[in-house]
């Protein structure tokens, strides 16, 4: 006897899982109940649900993570993470409950008008929150220099002349040595001061970490061979390699850069053709990497003694797109700005993002080297 297949939604939140089943056909989709979020309901449900191979399970990406996922699929469970952004919304529904979005997820599922989000494995994962906490820890440390600005600026405290750059070693000395007539302000500036300290240690750690990190990362190849283009340093290398995990798994340049939103708009119908700015609908931490890096191809091309050193261990192909990215990518950027007129900013994500598309192919050169070695 041949059963239907089962495409199971669920809409998982930190204590509980609501889940709503549809079946082939045409069918409704249909209420099935609530489990806790732990391994061992989630064994027993697929129990109760019968045969694996005829059970998939969908849910959205969300603050729980891809554990899920693992333990899905560990079972022997086909699972996929869909992208909230990306589920089709009815016009005019404002009624939202688990128990509706579970439903409404194995109908759509069962469709094909999900989309699926890219799962990195265990070390990939591991190493994109290392990146991450790099980012919350410079966000905090600009937020705490701005808090102690501010303080300095309220009581009409001027840096000094003869220092030209703040967050200098002169500078963080005049700062400890400001005194202040009542002793609630003193205490006050130095806790600010000891915030930025403790601040700009805390980003040290973590950016020796991820030096350590990117000799010993399964990626490591990878995340030196990237460092041969020019603007890609190691943070930037180590942050591309870990949100894309697998360069393998865009067919083209352009899916990559499609992946980090760094695509134009576009409305097409008939004979009209309209483009406008990038979608932004990808991968912010990659597009803002990207975006970063290209500023360096404002200069004209040229091997540094920094260049010839990143790129002294990559084969002469990694080497000869390097070089290459150098003369059409400042040229690109040239050509904007002078014939074109566009603004800097305007050129720089152009220039991003046919250096996404460098990056790709050195990625693919290495991953394939690897593939064809083992």
């Amino acid at each position: 006897m041949k059963y239907a297949q089962k495409y199971v939604g669920m809409d998982v939140s930190k204590d509980t899982i609501v889940i709503a089943i549809a079946e082939s056909g045409r069918e409704e989709a249909r209420y099935w109940g609530s489990i806790p979020h732990k391994p061992e309901a989630v064994r027993k449900l697929i129990k109760q649900l019968g045969d694996k191979e005829q059970i998939e399970v969908c849910y959205e990406a969300g603050p729980t993570g891809y554990e899920l996922y693992r333990w899905l699929t560990s079972m022997g469970v086909k699972c996929s993470v869909v992208a909230p952004s990306l589920i089709p919304k009815r016009a005019g529904d404002r009624i939202k409950t688990d128990r509706r979005d579970a439903m409404r997820l194995a109908q759509l599922f069962r469709a094909g008008e999900l989309t699926s989000v890219y799962v990195p494995d265990r070390d990939t994962e591991a190493l994109r929150d290392l990146v991450r906490a790099r980012e919350d820890a410079k966000e905090d440390l600009h937020r705490a220099r701005q808090r102690i600005l501010k303080f300095m600026l309220r009581h009409q405290i001027y840096q000094p002349s003869t220092i030209k750059k703040r967050w200098t070693k002169s500078y963080k000395k005049w700062l400890g040595a400001i005194k202040f007539e009542r002793s609630n302000e003193h205490f006050v500036f130095q806790d600010y001061l000891q915030v930025v300290l403790e601040s700009e240690k805390r980003l040290e750690r973590i950016e020796r970490e991820i030096e350590q990190q990117s000799e010993t990362a399964p990626q490591a190849e990878v995340i030196q061979a990237i460092q041969s283009l020019r603007g890609v340093g190691l943070v930037t290398a180590v942050t591309l390699v870990a949100e894309i995990g697998s360069f393998a798994r865009f067919r083209s340049a352009q899916q990559l850069m499609a992946y980090a939103g760094i695509v134009p708009r576009e409305r097409s119908s008939g004979e009209t053709n309209w483009k406008g700015k990038i979608t932004k609908s990808g991968n912010a931490h990659v597009r803002r990497v990207v975006t970063e890096a290209a500023w360096q191809y404002r200069h004209r091309p040229a091997m540094s003694a920094r260049m010839q050193e990143k790129g002294h261990n990559q084969s002469a192909e990694i080497q000869a797109i390097a070089w290459k990215a150098q003369h059409r990518l400042h040229e690109r950027y040239f050509r904007l700005i002078i014939q074109r007129g566009k603004q800097k900013c305007v050129a720089i994500t152009a220039v991003g993002r046919e250096l996404l598309g460098f990056i790709w192919a050195v990625a693919r050169e290495v991953e394939q080297c690897k593939k064809a070695a083992a």
